[in-house]
């Protein structure tokens, strides 16, 4: 049975989470701190962690970035802070998701779920998938550009091997946000924009020839710089 870890301060939240995941067979482990949450990983790891961002002790960005540096576990926030300098210091952290409270239990419920189906997919162990000099290995889920390792989320991996098994093809926001993250396309949510950028980021962290291009109005594409 699949175990995902809840740490928030806010006692209502940290039980109704619980019902709600424990409802669809996860077993489940509430925590009133982070700290309280990594202690209790670095026993035991989780196949998905959910923090509250503004908690005593380290916050929500310090432990997703102390959980970041020992596991690609996928870690959700949960926020009332929704500036752009609160998004992009959590998805730097590490996280792969971001809700902003109030949020719905159920679409949160229904968010890791499609985590968890993602993570339970068989997928060849051994599948290399190349463009353009970039390159990405199913057996390490890493990236490389010219054999210069590429450090990504699985989250931010996901994304890549969409675009990559679709180069020079532009794919909506709408296909992105169902194929990576489980998401309806009536949902509001700046997650494929922050998670484009990162990966940008990254690509040129390695001087890489390869760019994710904007189709404005519609998407994003994997191109050649020309």
């Amino acid at each position: 049975m699949a175990k995902v870890y809840v740490a928030d301060d806010e006692k209502n939240i940290r039980e109704l989470l619980g019902t709600f995941l424990s409802n669809e067979n996860l077993t489940v482990e509430l925590f009133e701190t982070g700290d309280q949450l990594l202690l209790r990983f670095m026993e035991e790891e989780a196949d998905v962690v959910v923090l509250d961002v503004m908690m005593p002790g380290t916050d929500g960005f310090g432990t997703a970035a102390a959980i970041r540096k020992r596991s690609d576990v996928p870690i959700i926030l949960l926020t009332a802070r929704d500036s752009d300098k609160d998004f992009v210091e959590g998805f730097s952290s590490g996280a792969d998701d971001y809700f902003t409270k109030p949020f719905s239990p159920v679409q949160l419920t229904l968010r890791i779920k499609a985590i968890l189906s993602r993570k339970n997919k068989e997928v060849p162990r051994t599948e290399t998938m190349d463009f353009q000099g970039l390159r990405l290995s199913e057996k390490d889920r890493l990236a490389y550009f010219k054999e210069k390792p590429i450090k990504v989320t699985n989250t931010e991996y996901e994304l890549l091997k969409l675009l990559m098994e679709h180069p020079d093809q532009a794919i909506s926001r709408d296909e992105l946000l169902a194929q990576v993250w489980g998401y309806e396309s009536n949902v509001e949510t700046r997650v494929t924009d922050d998670t484009i950028k990162r990966l940008r980021r990254k690509l040129r962290q390695v001087d890489s020839d390869v760019q994710i291009e904007t189709v404005w109005g519609y998407g994003f594409k994997l191109a050649k710089k020309t």
